[in-house]
């Protein structure tokens, strides 16, 4: 081939592939897209979805405002091809079959619509738009507020319940019921129990049969106690219980509460609590649910159950959710027949095709709407298998009236309710909040002692623990012998196992009055929380007691102590405290994986340091000083040169006085007015001597408010603590220098410093504590008697959060990593079970959980109960100024001296000099004493003396003469 007609060729395809392009772009977009362009055309890119509104005036506005609310959400449209939705609306004019057929047939039917949503107030509206969905084959979802769902297979009438109807109620407090063990009860009518008379009723249907799965255990319903007549005389209440309750004996196990008035359920559960119908004999239930919020009002009796809906979802969120599960189902159905998912082929209730032709577009689309399930904003959404129901997520609460740490009733959330299951958050409240030691007897005690090779599952497991701060506390028992918080626990002061075992025998035949008062405690805490978990999760109960010795564990005198003691000599099962894992403890019994990391540390106490001597100077810096200083000697040399040179002054040229006001004079008014002198002194008689005087004045009053208002803080000194900084600072290695330091006697602390630092150990040996808080409270002392203490971090930052005095810190950097584990024997199968659920509880955040509960450290400078203590300053703290006045009394005594040598030697070599004027300016004094003698000084007096007696002697013969005149007028 030639290249002129390669050429030629190549130019032809390229006019062929561009004349190929132009008609691809010219072409109609339905040539070129799958989409079913007819069908879009012909349904104007339009699905329809009805919605008969309410007949009842409220209802149908607030239906309406979720419907708008609904269709403006963007997560409503899953409509493929871009099509949209429209909503037609259209109002029921009455609850009655006519409206409702006249408003589907004639309003929303005639729409072509795909679905109808419907919102029936009550049973007989559900019942009719049942029917009217089965007739017209139209998918019909019908939304309840209110009333039980219909328990149908109606493929065309599926149900959205907003709430738990009463049978899901009846559900919950059966299995409640059931998982308490509470055979039989009583139910308590209040006024307002009609509201939940289908609940009762359903209660007392299904009590008798077999419920919870394997049917083991049945609850009957004993009697119905009717209050409504005497709902407002608590008196009435009060007899009527007492009365009824002394003729059925023994009483019931459960009595469940209804009612809608708060007054009688207030009066009930006070009349309860009166008569002693409480636990652990009697446990009471509310029936109905109630809200967070109203169980504030509510505060007796103990162990009263109660429960609620928690996180209810608004109608909005439910309306989207049902008009997404039909969009979701169209988009389905349109991607296999877009013919029957696109086109209704009823729009005429009159003229409806026979159900033996070709199968309708509600039949279709009703097959998609069954198996569409997705994640919605009332949550998990799908459509019930047997019954047209669609399920949505609602979660209840239940909640059990209990004590708190500090002994006060406070609501605990103890399980929750979703989707038809139990969760239970609490083990032991389900049978009231009563201590776990008492029983009904040796016979009553199912549980046996767990020993080794057996389950721990269903039997009982002895603990020993130590009381360390704030992983286990004691407090005493109540009057009752019970622990209304924390556990019962056995502070026998013993290790002897035949003494143990009586006294837990004693415990659990109710002869708990056969025991010492100070033998029986309550022990709460970190760890006993973290027993009471894995407790319930390994379904195991538990004797609990305090080792006798009070002591960690160490090998003295041939033997292992404390808590290492009690597990080598087979006294306990497990150990669970702080309990440090060591190199020497491990080689003897087992530890599970550490539930809480720590290190040592050093605990010291601040040191109140006294100001310095010159401390009354700190408040101004230096340069304020020399600035104050320099200030007053030029304004008393301006208020020197405006009085001499004023007409008016206090100078020979002004008023010719015998007073003169020299530079002295200004010094000495100027000192007099900064340091506020009340001493006699001459003021400048010129107005602009006096202008300048008042501006001195209020300069000092300014530097005299600042310098006061920061002498109490400089005086006070300053807090500092001994500066440690760390295990290998020279004070802890080098004894001599009278430092005194200390740790708990036979701990994990002890023995890490006996291993590394043998002659450390040696010297703090004398120091040792048996227990932290008394080793922390020799640091508080007053004088302290030791300077550091030297434990576990985490209970020394604990003690350090709970010092009101904020006098206590650690101090260097942590040493000795180590971790608190649980103790068991050697080869215990209990090991790498109860690990694993430790493992669990890290990364289920539980451990996080017990730590912000028990172990929050507050800094000091941010706790509301820190006490302000009364400022007081000693004699050192004024140390300063003492010295200031030895220092201006010597100095006086040597200006004295000064004075006489001047007097005696220099003076009379001036004299004999021509006068010195100027010196007038300066001083009057220093002028007199320059320029006159002592005998020009005394011939001055006696001439002011002369004139004074010519004077007086002048009054007296004037007044002589008048006297006389007047006798001789006489």
């Amino acid at each position: 081939m030639s290249p002129s007609s390669s050429s030629s060729w190549i130019r032809t395809l390229r006019a062929f592939l561009l004349l190929l392009f132009l008609r691809l772009l010219l072409l109609p977009p339905c040539q070129l897209h799958p989409q079913p362009c007819h069908l879009l055309a012909q349904i104007g890119h339009t699905v329809r979805v009805g919605a008969l509104l309410p007949a009842q005036r409220a209802a149908r506005v607030q239906v309406q405002a979720a419907l708008s609310r609904a269709a403006a959400a963007d997560r409503v449209n899953h409509l493929p091809y871009n099509l949209s939705l429209e909503l037609v609306s259209r109002p029921l004019s009455a609850a009655d079959p006519e409206s409702l057929l006249r408003c589907v047939c004639q309003g929303v039917a005639v729409q072509g619509v795909s679905a109808v949503l419907a919102f029936p107030q009550s049973r007989d509206e559900l019942l009719q738009v049942d029917l009217m969905a089965s007739f017209l084959e139209v998918p019909f979802l019908s939304v309840l507020e209110h009333g039980e769902p219909l328990r149908t297979q109606n493929q065309f009438h599926l149900q959205m319940v907003t709430g738990v109807p009463e049978s899901g109620l009846s559900d919950l407090l059966l299995t409640v019921l059931q998982r308490s063990g509470w055979r039989e009860g009583t139910a308590v009518l209040c006024r307002g129990w009609e509201e939940a008379q289908g609940l009762l009723q359903l209660l007392d249907h299904r009590g008798g049969a077999s419920w919870g799965g394997g049917g083991a255990v049945n609850w009957h319903l004993r009697a119905l106690l009717n209050l409504t007549q005497s709902s407002h005389d608590d008196t009435q209440i009060h007899d009527f219980l007492s009365r009824h309750f002394r003729q059925n004996q023994p009483p019931p196990a459960s009595v469940i509460l209804f009612g809608a008035d708060p007054q009688c359920a207030a009066a009930v559960l006070r009349s309860a609590q009166d008569l002693g119908l409480t636990l652990p004999m009697v446990h009471w239930v509310l029936g109905q649910p109630l809200g967070p919020d109203a169980l504030h009002a509510i505060g007796l009796p103990l162990g009263l159950l109660a429960y609620g809906e928690v996180g209810r979802k608004p109608l909005d969120f439910y309306v989207r959710d049902a008009l997404q599960l039909v969009t979701r189902a169209v988009a389905a159905a349109t991607m296999v027949r877009p013919d029957l998912a696109l086109i209704q082929n009823v729009v005429n209730c009159y003229d409806k095709a026979n159900k033996h032709e070709a199968p309708s577009s509600g039949q279709y689309l009703s097959r998609f709407l069954s198996n569409t399930s997705f994640s919605g904003l009332t949550g998990p959404v799908r459509v019930h298998q047997n019954w047209s129901e669609v399920l949505t997520s609602q979660r209840f609460h239940i909640w059990s009236l209990r004590r708190d740490a500090l002994g006060q009733p406070t609501w605990v959330t103890v399980g929750s309710w979703e989707g038809g299951q139990l969760q239970v958050e609490d083990q032991g409240v389900w049978q009231g909040p009563r201590a776990r030691h008492k029983t009904e007897g040796v016979s009553g005690r199912t549980r046996v002692s767990w020993r080794a090779g057996m389950p721990v599952a269903g039997s009982r497991v002895r603990v020993v623990t130590l009381v360390e701060h704030p992983f286990v506390f004691t407090r005493d028992v109540d009057d009752e012998g019970s622990c209304p918080a924390g556990q019962f626990c056995l502070d026998a002061g013993t290790n002897s196992s035949e003494t143990l075992d009586r006294y837990f025998r004693e415990v659990a035949d109710g002869n708990s009055s056969f025991l010492p008062t100070d033998y029986s405690k309550c022990c709460y805490g970190y760890c006993i929380d973290l027993l009471e978990k894995l407790s319930e999760d390994m379904g195991f109960e538990f004797d609990l007691y305090i080792v006798g010795d009070g002591k960690y564990g160490a090998w003295k005198g041939g033997r292992w102590t404390g808590l290492v003691g009690d597990i080598l000599n087979g006294l306990t099962d497990m150990a669970v405290t702080s309990f440090s894992i060591n190199s020497a403890r491990s080689q003897v019994i087992d530890f599970t994986s550490p539930f809480f990391s720590t290190s040592l540390g050093i605990l010291v106490r601040s040191k109140d340091t006294a100001a310095p001597i010159g401390a009354f100077m700190w408040p101004l810096h230096w340069s304020m000083w020399v600035g104050i200083f320099l200030a007053l000697h030029i304004t008393a040399l301006f208020l020197t040169l405006y009085e001499w040179k004023s007409p008016f002054g206090m100078t020979p040229h002004g008023r010719n006085r015998m007073r003169v006001f020299s530079y002295s004079s200004a010094l000495n008014l100027c000192y007099a007015i900064l340091f506020g002198r009340t001493v006699s002194s001459k003021t400048p008689k010129c107005w602009t001597g006096r202008f300048l005087m008042n501006l001195w004045a209020i300069f000092c009053l300014l530097v005299l408010s600042s310098y006061t208002a920061n002498l109490a803080a400089v005086m006070v000194g300053e807090k500092t603590f001994e500066e440690v900084s760390g295990i290998h600072d020279a004070k802890l290695h080098h004894p001599s220098q009278g430092f005194r330091f200390g740790t708990v006697r036979e701990s994990s602390a002890e023995d890490y410093m006996k291993k590394s630092f043998p002659e450390m150990h040696e010297y703090m040996r004398r120091f040792n504590e048996p227990t932290t808080p008394e080793g922390v409270a020799t640091l508080k002392t007053d004088p302290p008697q030791l300077d550091a203490f030297i434990m576990d971090k985490a209970l020394l930052d604990y003690e350090v959060s709970i010092d009101a005095d904020c006098k206590l810190a650690t101090v260097g950097k942590p040493f000795a990593i180590e971790g608190y584990g649980i103790g068991l024997p050697q080869n215990s199968p209990l090991t790498s079970n109860v690990s694993e659920f430790i493992s669990r509880y890290k990364s289920d955040g539980y451990m996080d959980l017990l730590h912000d509960k028990w172990y929050k450290v507050v800094p000091c400078g941010n706790r509301v109960f820190a006490v302000t203590e009364t400022l007081q300053m000693g004699i050192s703290h004024f140390s300063g100024l003492f010295v200031l006045l030895c220092v201006g009394v010597a100095g006086a005594l040597l200006t004295l001296a000064g004075e006489h040598g001047f007097y005696r030697l220099v003076l009379p070599h001036i004299r004999r000099r021509q006068n010195l004027k100027y010196w007038l300016h300066t001083s009057q004094k220093i002028h007199r004493a320059l320029n006159m003698t002592y005998e020009d000084v005394k011939k001055q007096q006696a001439e002011k003396d002369k004139r004074f007696f010519m004077l007086s002697g002048m009054i007296n013969d004037h007044l002589e003469y008048q006297t006389g005149s007047s006798e001789c007028c006489n």
